[in-house]
């Protein structure tokens, strides 16, 4: 486990961060924009949270993707590497499996979509919204990091679902659809 006596090391104080591996690297460059959206997005799911006080179930099943979260941003922050010292921490297939099965659970009782949907509706729906968007940058944000390193590829199927996972909560929320905010295509337009 992680043990952190003291907050500010001064190590970050010209623009670097060290990874799990302790390699040093410029706190801009891929792999640590791809954690740090990561992170971002953990903290908007944490105001999701904030929401769903009458939601025990939905809160629960947010707060076990935010510890995915922390995994997978602890997947990013470890490059791959042959005969690592230490086995690192990476998403797994079964992370990924369940996000499905809580996308088809909760899917079952939605109808289906007439439009596309326009971010609102209740408090939590449209904080979950903000989390699917974040979640879609955070995604872009990995596919950008692969394209110059090897990275586990459950790591983005896991961040691909997690939005999916993002959007149909979001309906749920919106007593299953009901009070969904739906897109009217060219309804503001003058003639």
């Amino acid at each position: 486990m992680v043990k952190l006596d003291k907050i500010y090391t001064r190590g970050g104080d010209r623009g670097q961060t060290s990874l799990s591996d302790g390699q040093r690297v410029a706190k801009d460059s891929a792999r640590p924009a791809a954690f740090g959206d990561v992170d971002e997005l953990n903290s908007v799911i944490g105001m999701v949270r904030c929401h769903l006080a009458d939601r025990p179930e939905v809160d629960a099943m947010l707060s076990r993707i935010q510890n995915d979260l922390f995994d997978l941003g602890a997947d990013l922050a470890t490059p791959e590497a042959e005969n690592p010292k230490y086995p690192p921490l990476r998403i797994i297939a079964a992370q990924v499996t369940r996000l499905e099965r809580e996308i088809d659970d909760m899917n079952a009782a939605l109808a289906p979509l007439t439009s596309f949907i326009l971010p609102g509706g209740t408090a939590a729906a449209a904080a979950t919204h903000l989390a699917r968007t974040v979640a879609r940058r955070a995604e872009r944000r990995i596919v950008t990091l692969g394209e110059s390193a090897a990275l586990n590829p459950q790591a983005l199927a896991y961040i691909n679902r997690l939005s999916d996972h993002l959007f149909v909560l979001a309906r749920h929320l919106n007593d299953n659809g009901a009070t969904d905010v739906l897109w009217v295509p060219g309804a503001n337009r003058e003639t």
